[in-house]
């Protein structure tokens, strides 16, 4: 178990006795070795930990990558590198959203990369990087077809010349993001690099091409070689998570993340009784109904779908009821045993039985 950031969008400060989420840092370690064995020597592997490592725990998470063969970070934004900075973490992090002007000087001091697609951020980067004495390294985003943030193709080099020529400021690397690399149908995601080829070969002409080039997620690296280029991208795969059922992870990725709690109370109701607000749910038979410390505010999803079930002595749990803030109620009248202070498991593993993600999703 894992202690979060202290940092105000990372969650509690300390593990909760009741419900907990449990990190398998070997796991991350492994999902990675792995991908830097699937991209091969000259590739470099980028380890997203955005959004305090898609919840998973941003400072951790990180360490656990780079040791295990990541050389780079990327994180959403200014303040989010800061907290791996804070972290003791010093290897290169890359912002993949949005600096603000006022934020450029927080960037160079942080010796963070910041994505880079439009001029005013470009002259706030090279006017505090030359007021500090250091220089400001971005990355250019171009927009090949997903329709977020970026340049269009055809906007690209007239860009680069430009802030070229701003002092102090060094384009290091040049990316696009693929917006179905996960799809069965990957014609959409080789149009977008026959794109994202025809910027590279104009900023190559002019001998301006970036040291850096990227534009594979996980989908893409698992899918697409010819995206690798030479840095990848590696977000959902590293947590042991599928992109999608058309891109599954290799079969020896291990998911890195559990959900856990403690059997609050077991009730035995009579045939006909209520569970829960709004009276959906009525016992058809006498029943032994269990209460989590868990609800939506943790969230274990109340509506308009809830998780369907739980894991408890090794065997599924159907969740009955509305699912409240703070407490959700199961049937275990077919499992035997149960009692106060046993193990539910929300995701993860329990006796021979495993809830996934993607199943509760």
């Amino acid at each position: 178990m894992i202690e979060m950031s202290d940092e105000p969008w990372a969650g509690p400060q300390r593990p909760d006795p009741l419900a907990w989420i449990e990190i398998d840092l070997t796991a991350i370690g492994h999902n990675v070795e792995r991908v830097v064995e699937l991209v091969g020597p000259g590739v470099d592997v980028l380890a997203v930990v955005k959004d305090d490592a898609y919840g998973h725990g941003a400072v951790k998470v990180a360490q656990a990558a780079l040791n295990h063969g990541a050389t780079w970070l990327a994180v959403s934004s200014v303040s989010e590198g800061i907290c791996l900075r804070r972290g003791g973490i010093q290897e290169p992090i890359l912002v993949l959203g949005w600096t603000p002007c006022w934020q450029a000087g927080d960037a160079v001091r942080s010796d963070l990369v910041s994505t880079l697609f439009s001029a005013d951020s470009a002259a706030a980067l090279s006017q505090a990087a030359r007021d500090l004495g250091r220089t400001a390294r971005v990355h250019i985003k171009v927009d090949t077809g997903m329709g977020r943030l970026g340049l269009l193709p055809h906007e690209v080099l007239p860009f680069v010349r430009q802030v070229s020529r701003l002092p102090a400021l060094q384009v290091d690397g040049i990316f696009t993001h693929l917006a179905s690399a996960e799809d069965a149908d990957l014609r959409y995601s080789r149009w977008q690099v026959a794109r994202f080829e025809e910027v590279l070969s104009e900023l190559h002409g002019e001998g301006l091409l970036p040291a850096h080039v990227h534009a594979a997620n996980s989908a893409a690296i698992l899918r697409l070689p010819e995206a690798h280029y030479n840095l990848v991208r590696l977000g959902l795969a590293m947590y042991g998570l599928d992109p999608s059922p058309h891109a599954p992870c290799p079969s020896d990725f291990r998911p890195a993340l559990a959900f856990k709690c403690r059997v609050t109370q077991v009730r035995e109701l009579p045939s006909g009784s209520y569970v829960g607000y709004g009276r959906t749910f009525c016992t058809q038979r006498p029943s032994r109904i269990a209460v989590l410390p868990v609800g939506y505010a943790h969230g274990f999803r109340r509506a308009p779908a809830h998780w369907g079930c739980v894991l408890v002595k090794g065997e599924r749990a159907p969740i009955v009821g509305r699912v409240c803030m703070d407490l959700t109620m199961v049937d275990v009248t077919d499992v035997q045993g149960v009692q106060a202070g046993d193990v539910a498991v929300l995701i993860g593993a329990q006796g021979s039985d495993y809830i996934t993600a993607d199943e509760v999703a």
